[in-house]
């Protein structure tokens, strides 16, 4: 993989030969890949580290959709042009780069216009895709679930909508003027209003979907059990997590967004704590718009958790920028107040050094291996005491003739002990602070921790 770091012309033609494609073979069963140009703007010097950072990613993200990536380019610009969005200039040394590498696809680590796409496709002569149409290709591999694949589909459509072009704008409007007169639709609205009518249906059934599961959420907070959500950067580990905390066999694949369905266990904690716990769809830097609205109702769930597990790769060259990135889509969906315990993973393949300097950078955080293991036991007390702390115990007397009271606790709150004595029940409870003000005036005892 070589990279290129464009400020002036060069002649792109010194890549020399081209490489001999991959071809699909009878015996062997390889299968071609396209061959991937690799292109990124960034708008000043100070921006470099960061764009190398993401054509780094975009790298990874580009081999999970099944294209190899050949060349990574650098362009610098003060802001993207209107029409081809690297320059007229940029785009003839890069169209002959592509020519030279023999590229079946041009990949942009940046979002594209449909006039700017349209433009460099003719330029290029070959498939061109920005950043969030290569990440819903990999939505679309992943989703195995029908709602999964809805909320991909949904996505897709959007993105696709002011793609469709045709002679122009007039024809939206039969018989506005010569030559838009006809005696039906054009294609062109026919495919608008056909991709219209999907999205509609799409987005009643996801509708539909989410009040399914906002009943199961409200469900679970009525049994009394506590919710912990697992969330991360793509490729953190949360599956292999998931697997060592709850004893279960989520799919774990070395790759981007290998999930996308939610999936929820029961999590046993020490000294006889329970707790439900969900491993959630992977974040990235700039996750695109068109996926937090469709996975909507799946993000949900982890605003309504009480307590994320924020999973972040301690072998990452850049942790700290994974971490701002999932915070940043934790305020979009709702989520940034919910409580959170850091927690580094892939100790097991973090040198020490790195290892030191994150403790020293992060002293509350928790420093884990999922794969072999390694202190995940002080990473369940560490979910203990976060939903404690989000949580209060009270010991109240409930009279006799209050059944209705002793009802709502069991099924709001985790009853802990329970006694019986000549005037009512003695009841030891812990639930959430915000539900503690109905049950105030049944208080005898506030325990130290509330």
């Amino acid at each position: 993989m070589r990279y290129r770091w464009l400020m002036s012309r060069t002649d792109a033609s010194r890549s020399g030969r081209q490489r001999q494609r991959l071809t699909a073979s009878v015996t062997d069963l390889d299968v071609a890949r396209q061959r991937a140009l690799l292109i990124g703007l960034i708008r000043s010097k100070r921006g470099r580290t960061d764009g190398e950072a993401s054509l780094r990613e975009l790298e990874l993200l580009t081999d999970t959709a099944g294209s190899e990536p050949v060349e990574s380019v650098l362009v610098r610009r003060e802001r993207p042009n209107a029409a081809t969005f690297i320059g007229s200039g940029k785009l003839s040394e890069l169209v002959s780069l592509s020519k030279a590498e023999d590229i079946d696809v041009v990949v942009f680590d940046n979002d594209l216009t449909p006039a700017q796409q349209r433009n460099l496709q003719q330029a290029f002569e070959c498939d061109v895709v920005d950043r969030v149409a290569l990440i819903l290709d990999i939505f679309a591999q992943h989703a195995h679930t029908k709602e999964g694949m809805m909320q991909v589909e949904l996505a897709q459509l959007r993105y696709r909508l002011p793609r469709l072009h045709g002679k122009g704008i007039e024809l939206s409007r039969l018989g506005a003027g010569i030559g838009t007169r006809g005696p039906g639709e054009t294609k062109l609205e026919t495919d608008r209003r056909r991709i219209l009518e999907r999205i509609r249906k799409i987005e009643k059934e996801l509708k539909d979907a989410s009040r399914s599961r906002k009943t199961r959420s409200k469900a679970r907070k009525e049994s009394g059990d506590s919710i912990v959500a697992i969330i991360g950067y793509t490729n953190a580990g949360k599956s292999t997590l998931f697997n060592r905390l709850t004893d279960s066999d989520v799919l774990v694949e070395d790759q981007l967004f290998a999930t996308l369905d939610s999936t929820v266990r029961k999590l046993d904690l020490p000294h006889g704590h329970t707790a439900l716990i969900s491993d959630t769809v992977g974040f990235v830097r700039d996750l695109p718009h068109e996926v937090i609205e469709a996975f909507q109702s799946t993000l949900e769930e982890v605003a309504d958790a009480d307590l994320l597990v924020h999973l972040v790769d301690a072998s990452d060259p850049d942790p700290d920028h994974q971490i701002i990135s999932v915070r940043q889509v934790l305020t979009e969906i709702g989520a940034a107040s919910v409580a959170e315990i850091v927690v580094f993973n892939k100790i097991d393949a973090t040198d020490s050094t790195t290892v030191a300097r994150l403790i020293a950078l992060h002293p509350d955080a928790v420093f884990v291996s999922a794969m072999t293991g390694e202190s995940v036991g002080g990473l369940l007390d560490a979910i203990v005491a976060g939903l404690q702390a989000t949580t209060i115990e009270l010991h109240l007397e409930i009279p006799y003739d209050r059944g209705d009271i002793l009802a709502d606790l069991h099924s709001s709150a985790e009853v802990l002990a329970t006694e019986h004595n000549d005037t009512g029940s003695t009841v030891t409870v812990r639930l959430p602070h915000d539900e503690a003000n109905r049950f105030r005036r049944f208080v005898v005892e506030l325990t130290a921790d509330g």
